[in-house]
C-alpha cells in the first residue's frame, strides 16, 4: 500500500500512467486535471452505450452525493450549449474518422475538460478503461494532463477458459469478463467440452448433459490418480449461454466457444456410444474421473457427421463468433487402427495413415461450418495430415507450427505452454505446495517476468509478410487442478495482466521495470475488488489467498 501511494505522488514526475496495458503514444503537459462531482458527460450519436459505461464508473469514483454523473448527447462538431447547460467540466466522447484505426482512441485535455476521440465503438470503451485506470486508487481523481493517442498491437487477444473439468457460476464468469475488459482482452475462449464432462445443452441431443454432464469422480489434490468418491458435473443452459455472450458482447469481448473433437469426446460418446467406433474389442465408453489423453475417438460415421452437424448448428446459433474453435489436439489413433470400419474409410478415401483421416474428418466439419458462414480455428495437431483450406491455427507446442502455417499464408493464434499456460505455478513450485495441497499445479513453472517477456510473433518472421498471419495471442486456464474461482483467480492474476500487455503494447514502448512500477495500482485494485492473485513479490502471508 504504501508502494501505491508513493506511487500516486511521483507519477507525473516519473512520465508514468497507471494504465495496464501501456498506452503505445505518451506525450506529457503539465501538472494534472482533477475530475470533481458536477461533471457531465457529453456524447455523439452512438456513443451512447460507452458513456454510460464512463458515467457509471466515474459515479463510484467521485463518490458525489448525486447517483449518476449525468450524461447528454450532442450533434457532431456542436460546441453550443444542449439542456444540460454549459458545465464547468466535462469529459467529451466524440467521433473521428480521419486518422483513427479500428479499436484506437485519443485522448487530450483542453482546459478543464477531456476529449475522448474514437474511430469506433470498441476504441470509446478502451479509452474509458484507460482513463478510469489511469485515476488513483483513492484520493482525488487526477488525471495527468496527457494525451494519448493508443491502438492494439494485435486483432486477438484472448483469455481460454475450461469448464468441462471444472464447471464455474456464470456470475464468476462475469467478474473475468469484466477484468478482461479493463485489461482491453477482446477474445474469451469457451472450452465447453472435454472427457470429464460436457458443459452445454444441445436440446436436439439431451443426452450429452443428461449422461454426458456428470462424472462419478475426480481425483484430490495431491493424489491424480486417486479418486474423491462424488459425482460431480453440471452444465449450462441455453439461456446462460446466452447471458454471457451478451455480457461479453456488451465488454466488445467475442465469446467463441470449442467443441473439441475428434478425441476428448469420452463425455459425448458415453452419452450416444454409436458415435464412437464401437466395432473394436472391449467398448465401453463412459464419462471419465481421471484427466490425460483418453483414447474414445469420434468414428468417421455419417451418423457422427449427422450428429456433428446438427450440435454445431445449435452452436452457431448461440455464438455469433465467425470462429468455432474444433479443438483437433490430442485425438489418439489407436480406436481408428482397432476399428474395421474406420480402415474400410482410409481405404475408400485413399488415405494412407489416420493422421490423413483426422484432416479428412475436419475436412468435413469445416464444410459444415463453412455453409453457415464460420471459420474453423484448432489447435495446431490439425496440421496434422494436412490443414483445411482457410482453417486458423491455435498454437500450442512448438513454435515451428506456427511458422509453417504462416508461411502457407493460414492465420495463427499464439498460445504456447512456454509462456501463456496459467495453469503452471506462477511461483516456484516447492514453495507453492508447502502452503497446502490445494495449490497444486498441471505442472511446470511460468513466472510473471516470463510472461511479460513473451514475443507472439516468431524471431524468423519477423519484417516478413508472413508475420501478418500472427492474430494475436491469448492465456490459457485448464482447469484440472481448479477447482475453485479463488483458485482460477489466484493463477490467472496478475499474469493476464502482463498477457494483455502484451498483445495490446508495440514491442518497443515495453519496459519490465516499468511495468512493475504499474502493477502495484493494479494489484492494490484487484484487493479492493475482493479478488485473488499470487503476489509475484510474495512477503510471508498471515493469510491464505486460497481461503
Amino acid at each position: 500500500m504504501l508502494l501505491a501511494t508513493l506511487f500516486t505522488l511521483l507519477a507525473p514526475a516519473q512520465d508514468v500512467v497507471p494504465v495496464i496495458p501501456k498506452p503505445n503514444q505518451i506525450e506529457w503537459g503539465q501538472g494534472s486535471l482533477e475530475l470533481k462531482p458536477g461533471l457531465y458527460v457529453r456524447f455523439e450519436e452512438g456513443l451512447g452505450a460507452e458513456a454510460r459505461v464512463l458515467s457509471d464508473a466515474l459515479s463510484l469514483r467521485l463518490d458525489d452525493d448525486i447517483k449518476r454523473v449525468p450524461i447528454s448527447m450532442e450533434d457532431h462538431g456542436s460546441t453550443a450549449p444542449d439542456a444540460l447547460g454549459t458545465p464547468n467540466q466535462s469529459i467529451r466522447l466524440e467521433w473521428e474518422d480521419r486518422v483513427l484505426g479500428s479499436e484506437a482512441y485519443r485522448i487530450t485535455s483542453d482546459g478543464n475538460n477531456l476529449r475522448i476521440l474514437v474511430h469506433d465503438t470498441p476504441g470509446a470503451f478502451y479509452a474509458v478503461q484507460t482513463l478510469m485506470m489511469a485515476l488513483p486508487t483513492s484520493g482525488p481523481a487526477t488525471f495527468p494532463r496527457v494525451q494519448i493517442s493508443d491502438a492494439p498491437r494485435f486483432a486477438w487477444r484472448g483469455l481460454h477458459l475450461d469448464v468441462g473439468r471444472h464447471l464455474f457460476a456464470v456470475d464468476d464468469i462475469k467478474v473475468l469478463l469484466d477484468w478482461m475488459a479493463r485489461l482491453k482482452f477482446n477474445r474469451f475462449h469457451w472450452h465447453l467440452s472435454e472427457d470429464q464432462g460436457w458443459r452445454l445443452e444441445i436440446r436436439a441431443y439431451p443426452k450429452l448433459t443428461e449422461v454426458g454432464a456428470w462424472r462419478d469422480a475426480t481425483p484430490p489434490y495431491g493424489d491424480r490418480r486417486g479418486s474423491d468418491d462424488t459425482r460431480y458435473g453440471g452444465f449450462y443452459t441455453q439461456d446462460q449461454v446466452r447471458e454471457i455472450v451478451a455480457y461479453a458482447a456488451a465488454r466488445h469481448i467475442l465469446v467463441v466457444p470449442e467443441i473439441d473433437m475428434p478425441g476428448h469426446m469420452s463425455a459425448a460418446i458415453a452419452a450416444y456410444p454409436e458415435l464412437g467406433n464401437s466395432d473394436i474389442p472391449g467398448y465401453a465408453p463412459k464419462v471419465q474421473t481421471h484427466w490425460g489423453v483418453h483414447p474414445y475417438t469420434l468414428a468417421p460415421k455419417e451418423e457422427t457427421f449427422e450428429w456433428i452437424d446438427t450440435v454445431l448448428g445449435e452452436v452457431c446459433e448461440l455464438f455469433p463468433s465467425p470462429y468455432i474453435h474444433i479443438g483437433g489436439d490430442e485425438a489418439p489413433k489407436d480406436q481408428w487402427r482397432q476399428s474395421a470400419f474406420a480402415q474400410s474409410v482410409m481405404q475408400r478415401e485413399g488415405l494412407t495413415d489416420e493422421k490423413q483421416l483426422q484432416a479428412w474428418f475436419l475436412a468435413r466439419v469445416s464444410k459444415m461450418l463453412e455453409a453457415r458462414g464460420r471459420k474453423l480455428l484448432g489447435w495446431d495437431e490439425i496440421r496434422e495430415g494436412g490443414l483445411v483450406d482457410g482453417a486458423t491455427v491455435m498454437v500450442w507446442r512448438g513454435w515451428e507450427n506456427a511458422i509453417e502455417a504462416a508461411r502457407q499464408g493460414h492465420d495463427v493464434v499464439m498460445a504456447p505452454g512456454s509462456h501463456t499456460y496459467f495453469d503452471h505455478y506462477p511461483l516456484n513450485p516447492k514453495s507453492e505446495l508447502a502452503k497446502g495441497a490445494e495449490y497444486e499445479c498441471i505442472g511446470g513453472f511460468l513466472p510473471l517476468e516470463k510472461v511479460y517477456r513473451f514475443e507472439p510473433v516468431p524471431s524468423e518472421l519477423l519484417g516478413s509478410e508472413a508475420a501478418t498471419y500472427i492474430l494475436g495471442c491469448q492465456g490459457q486456464l485448464w482447469t484440472e487442478y481448479i477447482k475453485t474461482w479463488d483458485k482460477l483467480e489466484y493463477l490467472a492474476f496478475p499474469r493476464a495482466a502482463a498477457l494483455a500487455e502484451v498483445a495490446w503494447t508495440q514491442p518497443a514502448e515495453r519496459d519490465w521495470e516499468d511495468f512493475q512500477v504499474r502493477l502495484e495500482p493494479f494489484l492494490e485494485r484487484l484487493q479492493q475488488a475482493g479478488v485473488r492473485y499470487s503476489d509475484p513479490n510474495p512477503e510471508p502471508q498471515t493469510t491464505d489467498p486460497l481461503k
